[in-house]
């Protein structure tokens, strides 16, 4: 499935490649012959993260510093990109995010999020799409969501309406890019565990509410998994896949869609289920 040159030759722009879930996709897009570039808001974090890309995969990695909340630096940015040949795929990656109580949020607070997910998406998206479209080449759009999209997210609102969004843009432009050859998907994982992301949504006052227990099958998701399932879905062996968002997460929005009672009962004994049976049985006749 995965051959050598999967992707060899193809240009992949990934926002946020220097850290996390994005530069685990760089790595593997790097691995499968792909040309990748990277865009975030700290060129050092960027250059330190291309030398070692480059070391270990032997490809040139272009860097680009660029603050996707802002349209104008966007454009231009992509233009700079351009300049050096048109992408093949964007993957949308830039994020944040952070537990709050909605009713103490500022607009500032709730802006920080929005801008970063919802507008640096749609502005990167456009900015790709409108150059594919003038120059009657095809591309694809991968957008790394989360399970909020789907289900909303108590204490993490504006990431919750940002990602909605983004999955909406997707399932949106599926449709009016598809005549032109463009395709749009996205990823909603679960729980892949990086420094940035535990720092901000897994503090030690959650102890016990967010670990592997919370996850039908018991363990959380390798970055390896994530970024083979990116590469497949911006390969050429996923072409016939757009408007849909990959969940991938362990099971773990199905063990919460179960409710506290299914999930405590993933760990009753025996004994517990016969007195159930007999209790439940009694009640019943």
């Amino acid at each position: 499935m995965f051959q050598e040159d999967l992707l060899k030759g193809r240009r992949i722009l990934v926002t946020g490649g220097g850290t996390g879930l994005g530069r685990a996709m760089v790595e593997r897009f790097a691995s499968l012959g792909a040309r990748p570039v990277i865009l975030g808001r700290r060129a050092e974090v960027l250059a330190d993260a291309a030398r070692e890309i480059e070391a270990a995969h032997g490809v040139a990695v272009e860097t680009h510093a660029c603050d996707v909340r802002d349209a104008a630096a966007v454009e231009a940015c992509f233009d700079r990109i351009w300049a050096n040949g048109p992408l093949d795929t964007l993957v949308n990656n830039a994020a944040g995010n952070f537990l709050a109580r909605s009713e103490t949020l500022s607009p500032r607070a709730f802006d920080a999020v929005v801008d970063i997910v919802l507008k640096g998406s749609a502005y990167c998206t456009m900015a790709a799409g409108r150059r594919w479209i003038a120059a009657g080449q095809p591309g694809s759009v991968l957008c790394i969501l989360t399970q909020s999209a789907l289900t909303g997210a108590p204490f993490r609102m504006p990431s919750a309406v940002a990602k909605a969004g983004v999955l909406s843009m997707i399932r949106s432009l599926a449709v009016e890019w598809g005549p032109k050859g463009i395709r749009l998907v996205g990823i909603a994982p679960g729980s892949f565990p990086t420094s940035g992301a535990s720092g901000q949504l897994a503090p030690s006052t959650l102890a016990g509410a967010v670990g592997e227990e919370t996850v039908a099958l018991r363990r959380n998701g390798r970055l390896d998994e994530l970024a083979d399932l990116a590469a497949f879905l911006v390969s050429p062996q996923a072409g016939y896949i757009t408007g849909e968002a990959i969940v991938i997460d362990g099971g773990k929005w199905l063990q919460g869609a179960a409710g506290p009672g299914g999930v405590a009962m993933q760990g009753w004994d025996d004994a517990r289920w016969a007195a159930t049976r007999a209790e439940t049985g009694r009640r019943s006749k």
